[in-house]
């Protein structure tokens, strides 16, 4: 149990870091809110007028977010490998090996199929 407590207190941190910054925003925070804070943000781009009463936004940007944190997510798995190369020996070399050209293949269809155009 000892070798967790530095992760577990780690986590404590954390979550008392979180739990107080989401407790104490609302009484530090500006309370200026002008039009241009109110407008929604699409990625750095001017936003297109939405009809009243609101209405679509291009589905393109939460598909983009997803591929980004789904990639992301699967590099981080290397993390591991990295450390634990030499244990592993030529079984996790072979699991690795797989595991990356899933990524490559799924990398390659999404860019076949368009995904990563921002137009």
């Amino acid at each position: 149990m000892t070798v967790y407590t530095p992760i577990l207190v780690l986590g404590a941190l954390a979550a008392a870091f979180a739990v107080f910054s989401v407790t104490i925003a609302p009484f530090t925070g500006p309370r200026r809110y002008n039009r241009a804070k109110m407008d929604r943000y699409e990625s750095g781009i001017e936003p297109s007028p939405l009809p009243d009463g609101g209405g679509r936004i291009s589905i393109r940007y939460f598909i983009i977010a997803m591929l980004f944190i789904v990639f992301d997510i699967e590099i981080i798995f290397l993390y591991p490998f990295a450390i634990a190369f030499d244990a592993l020996g030529w079984f996790g070399l072979i699991e690795m090996f797989i595991f990356m050209l899933t990524v490559f293949i799924a990398y390659a269809y999404v860019w076949r199929r368009g995904g990563l155009e921002w137009d």
